[in-house]
C-alpha cells in the first residue's frame, strides 16, 4: 500500500499540473491547517470540514480552493476546484482565510482523509501551492436494536434460572427438615414403644400375684 506521504507527494505534482498556467508572482507564500479529526454522529446528514491559510505576498483574486480525499488505498479529487459532484459537495469562502466543504448525504462510505489544497493561480512559486494534513472524517455506524434485545433476554433468563435454582434449594432444605423431623418422630414413637413393651412384664407378674392372693 502507497504511504500517505507519497500520496501527498503525487498530489501535489496533481497541483502543479492542475495549475500548470501559474504567472510571473514569486513572492506567494501560504500555509495551510486543518484540524485532525472529525466525528459524526450517525444520525448526521450533513458535515463541515474546516481549512484556515495564510497567505503573503498574493494576490487575492486567485486564490483557488480544492479538496481532495484519501481511501484506503487511492485518492479522489473532489473539488479540483469545480466540485465534481455538486449536490455532494460544496464549498464555502469563509471570513478571515477560512473556507470549508460541505459534504451532503453523509454515510460511513465516506469516511476518509479529507486534504484542502489552497492555491494562487498567477504564482509562479513553489510556495503558493500547499496543502494541509488532513481530516479524518469518521461517521459512526448505527447500533441496531439486536443487540439491545439479546441484552435484556440474557438478563430476563438469568433471572429466571436464579428464581429456579432459588426455588430448588429452598424446596430441599424444607424437604430435608421434613424428612429430619420424620426420622425424629420415628425414632421418639419407637423409644415409647419400646418402653411400653418393657413395662408390660411387670404389670403381668403384678397381676397373677394379685390373683393368687
Amino acid at each position: 500500500m502507497v504511504s500517505f506521504t507519497k500520496l501527498k507527494n503525487l498530489l501535489m505534482l496533481a497541483f502543479d499540473w492542475i495549475l500548470h498556467d501559474a504567472g510571473s508572482a514569486d513572492t506567494c507564500q501560504v500555509t495551510v491547517t486543518q484540524p485532525r479529526f472529525q466525528g459524526a454522529d450517525y444520525s448526521v446528514q450533513t458535515v463541515f470540514l474546516t481549512c484556515a491559510f495564510s497567505a503573503s505576498g498574493c494576490s487575492p483574486s486567485s486564490l483557488q480552493v480544492l479538496w481532495f480525499r484519501f481511501l484506503t488505498n487511492k485518492h479522489e479529487d473532489l473539488c479540483t476546484p469545480g466540485c465534481t459532484d455538486q449536490q455532494k459537495y460544496k464549498v464555502h469562502f469563509l471570513p478571515e482565510n477560512n473556507v470549508s466543504l460541505q459534504i451532503n448525504d453523509l454515510t460511513v462510505d465516506d469516511n476518509a482523509v479529507y486534504i484542502c489544497g489552497i492555491a494562487f493561480s498567477d504564482s509562479s512559486s513553489p510556495l503558493s501551492k500547499q496543502t494541509g494534513d488532513g481530516t479524518v472524517l469518521m461517521k459512526t455506524e448505527q447500533q441496531h436494536n439486536n443487540g439491545k434485545v439479546v441484552f435484556v433476554f440474557m438478563i430476563i433468563t438469568s433471572a429466571l434460572l436464579f428464581l429456579y435454582s432459588t426455588t430448588v434449594f429452598t424446596f430441599f432444605v424444607i424437604y430435608k427438615k421434613i424428612s429430619s423431623g420424620r426420622k425424629i418422630f420415628q425414632a421418639i414413637a419407637q423409644e415409647l414403644q419400646k418402653q411400653k413393651y418393657a413395662e408390660q412384664p411387670d404389670d403381668l407378674e403384678d397381676d397373677t400375684v394379685y390373683q393368687n392372693r
